[in-house]
């Protein structure tokens, strides 16, 4: 297993992101925000400082977490959005040997309308064979999407979707509602969504969580919520599973909300504490 995080919830800085990989001892960081955008948006002027810095550091990139069909994307949005950013990435993951893509199958449509099933799998069918063309793995992620109504919805998109592997984040089910069964449907379990997928996982992305009196998401260090951290850890040594594991800790800054946090220092001290914990975590796991 090898450890990597989204350094961007510890710094916006490309240059503070990469001090928290060396900080950690990592060799790895999964990119996604740089600045104020995402890798795959960047000035091409930023990108090669980027790339500079990461052979300067001895750093890699395990994966890029594109905005490609992600939960802020709806289905009835121009494709040309999503065909340009494909065809951005494909050259940056290149130049960065980066093999992950992470996608999505775009914005959930309110419960109960029409949910554009057959436009999506269109979409990602061209997405998929955009990516295998380049020799890339397209990943998708069980977020607020389409894929992430249920195990069962993922499994219909591997149908429909030939060649599609999966990311698997252990804190998304948490805060989604089982849209498999009837309204209003209960809370989805991430161990029983984890075994019914773990087939076609690529990548695990780790957070951890619980949904509070009032119905909202906590998001807690991992293993002390319900996202089955040490459950999922102990399968996957048990499969011999040698892909990366991503962190994502949602603690210090939450990019599903409208959150604006100025104390940077705590942001980083977060990201830090919470990649430590995890790592003794996955070294006990796998010293068992």
């Amino acid at each position: 297993m090898k450890l990597t995080g989204f350094t961007d919830e510890a710094s916006a800085d490309i240059e503070q992101q990469i001090k928290i990989t060396k900080q950690l001892g990592w060799s790895y960081f999964s990119a996604r925000t740089v600045g104020s955008s995402n890798i795959h948006d960047i000035s091409q002027d930023e990108f090669e400082r980027v790339y500079e810095l990461l052979l300067q550091n001895e750093l890699q990139v395990a994966e890029f977490g594109t905005l490609i069909g992600n939960w802020s994307k709806k289905i009835t949005d121009d494709f040309r959005t999503t065909q340009n950013e494909v065809e951005r990435c494909i050259p940056r993951m290149k130049k960065l040997d980066v093999q992950i893509a992470r996608i999505m199958s775009y914005a959930q449509e309110p419960w109960g309308e029409n949910q554009y099933e057959g436009e999506r799998f269109r979409r990602l069918r061209w997405i998929v064979e955009r990516f295998l063309e380049a020799d890339l793995i397209p990943a998708h992620e069980n977020c607020m999407n389409w894929g992430g109504f249920s195990a069962d919805h993922t499994l219909k998109m591997l149908e429909e979707v030939p060649g599609l592997q999966l990311i698997f984040d252990t804190g998304n089910p948490i805060f989604q509602k089982d849209r498999s069964k009837s309204e209003p449907g209960s809370w989805q379990n991430s161990y029983e969504f984890y075994k019914k997928i773990k087939h076609a996982i690529a990548h695990i992305h780790v957070k951890d969580a619980y949904i509070n009196d009032q119905d909202d998401v906590e998001y807690v260090f991992p293993g002390e919520g319900k996202g089955y951290i040490s459950e999922i850890l102990s399968d996957l040594h048990d499969q011999d599973y040698d892909g990366f594991l991503a962190i994502e800790p949602h603690m210090g800054k939450v990019f599903h909300e409208d959150f604006d946090s100025t104390d940077a220092e705590s942001e980083y001290q977060i990201y830090k504490v919470y990649a430590e914990r995890f790592e003794s975590l996955v070294h006990k796991i796998n010293g068992k």
